[in-house]
């Protein structure tokens, strides 16, 4: 088994086992904590937008809530909301729909923190606890974030696809939702990754907003007009988008594409060759221990302030193994 694949794994026995190991090594302790909320439990997830990735980060926070249930005897619920889109007055609103329920906690993935920051500090205000997943926490918020190094994740994008063209020649970057600071940081380090290979010259390749539709646009508009174009990147999960925009155009073979998602699209993708490569987070398990940490938060401990779930690179080499593990 790939080593990364094994490592993934293993962090998701430690997560599991960190849940049954409080059941069962130290019962009298996780009983008295059980005591004190001796009753059921909801968190809210809250995304960016609707968005096939999102939906991978409710998988991983499901199946939380539902091992936490089996363990600690009580109903634990996760609400999911997504904002409809990328829009920042409409992510606050579902903040304040959800803190109206009075949940035990939210996970939130802002789209921009400035924008987010007052509905943020009300809603802890009301005593619910809040922590930011896919998202780096600003200094001086206190907030606890699930995620990855976003800089070490998009520059391991880019020096592959540097490797993958031979160090020259024309290359695309689409950005994603401008405001989100993760897209921000991934679009900064792709530039400045690239920054380094001098026969790279580097183009706009589109803004996306989060939208698979929109990267496909975004993208064709991009190929019809740069018919040397002999790479592409971007900053969210919308490379399925620009896969469809290069086959559509009948450059598969001239156009390669680095992602940096592991969405069953994009792995399909990888699988058909249309994208090479995809330097992936693990929405999965930012889904997963967001509702773990906000578990740990309602019964009164502390928290990490950082939580790195990883990043995996996957391409012809282990696609198989990672459709496996996103399919199930």
């Amino acid at each position: 088994m790939n080593k990364k694949i094994l490592s993934l794994m293993l962090t998701l026995i430690m997560v599991v086992s960190l849940v049954i190991g409080c059941s069962k090594e130290n019962k009298s302790e996780v009983t008295e904590s059980s005591a004190k909320v001796s009753k059921d439990l909801t968190f809210v997830v809250v995304p960016k937008c609707v968005h096939p990735w999102f939906d991978e980060v409710n998988k991983g926070a499901q199946a939380q809530a539902k091992a936490l249930s089996e363990q600690l005897g009580v109903k634990v619920t996760v609400n999911y909301r997504a904002p409809v889109t990328a829009d920042v007055a409409e992510q606050n609103t579902v903040l304040e729909q959800a803190a109206a329920t009075r949940p035990d906690g939210i996970a939130l993935d802002p789209l921009d923190y400035e924008g987010n920051k007052a509905v943020i500090e009300e809603i802890q205000k009301q005593g619910i606890p809040v922590v930011l997943f896919d998202a780096s926490a600003p200094a001086g918020s206190g907030l606890t974030s699930v995620g990855i190094d976003f800089t070490e994740q998009a520059t391991m994008a880019s020096d592959k696809l540097a490797e993958l063209i031979g160090e020259e020649g024309k290359v695309a970057v689409m950005q994603g939702v401008p405001t989100a600071p993760n897209h921000a940081e991934r679009y900064q380090a792709h530039l400045d990754a690239l920054a380094k290979y001098p026969n790279i010259e580097v183009i706009e390749g589109g803004i996306d907003n989060d939208s698979v539709e929109e990267a496909q646009s975004q993208a064709a508009a991009v190929l019809a007009a740069n018919p040397d174009l002999e790479g592409y990147l971007n900053c969210d999960g919308g490379a399925a988008g620009i896969a469809a925009a290069v086959e559509e155009a009948g450059k598969t073979d001239q156009v390669t594409i680095v992602s940096i998602a592991n969405l069953i699209d994009i792995l399909k993708y990888v699988k058909k060759g249309t994208i090479t490569g995809t330097s992936s987070s693990i929405p999965q398990l930012q889904g997963s221990m967001s509702v773990l940490m906000l578990w740990q938060v309602s019964i009164g401990l502390d928290i990490p302030k950082v939580i790195d779930t990883g990043i995996v690179y996957i391409d012809s080499e282990n696609v198989d193994e990672w459709i496996k593990i996103v399919e199930n």
